[in-house]
């Protein structure tokens, strides 16, 4: 399975941006994804995922309210809707997929997922 992540970009504070992930190589109905980030000089940190079914989903606390994961099943794509942007959301954002059925719970665990993207950046100034 192969991912691209795309739709990166600049952004000014309170802005919104929509990221995607793209599955290539795999039934995508059958992998879970989930976004991740890592801002510069800081760890890899969960920011949200959706079940494979797509009627789950799971955002970190940071991002609820704020960002909204979604999935395609027909364009084998992942969205990431950003909005209210602020600058500690700056970082380089990865999209990753698990096979199997994984407990919504345990889905900010990044050494549960099987495949990863490149990433995209996200700049948010203020």
């Amino acid at each position: 399975v192969q991912l691209q992540a795309s739709g990166g970009g600049l952004v000014q504070a309170g802005g919104s941006l929509r990221l995607s992930c793209a599955a290539s190589g795999g039934t995508f109905s059958r992998l879970s994804v989930g976004w991740f980030r890592q801002a510069s000089g800081k760890e890899r940190e969960f920011v949200a995922a959706v079940r494979w079914n797509g009627h789950s989903t799971y955002s970190s606390n940071s991002v609820k309210g704020r960002f909204a994961i979604s999935r395609d099943i027909a364009k084998n794509t992942v969205h990431l809707q950003m909005n209210s942007l602020k600058p500690e959301d700056t970082a380089i954002y990865y999209c990753a997929a698990q096979t199997g059925n994984p407990i919504l719970s345990t889905m900010w665990l990044d050494d549960k997922y099987h495949y990863w993207g490149q990433g995209t950046l996200v700049t948010v100034s203020s």
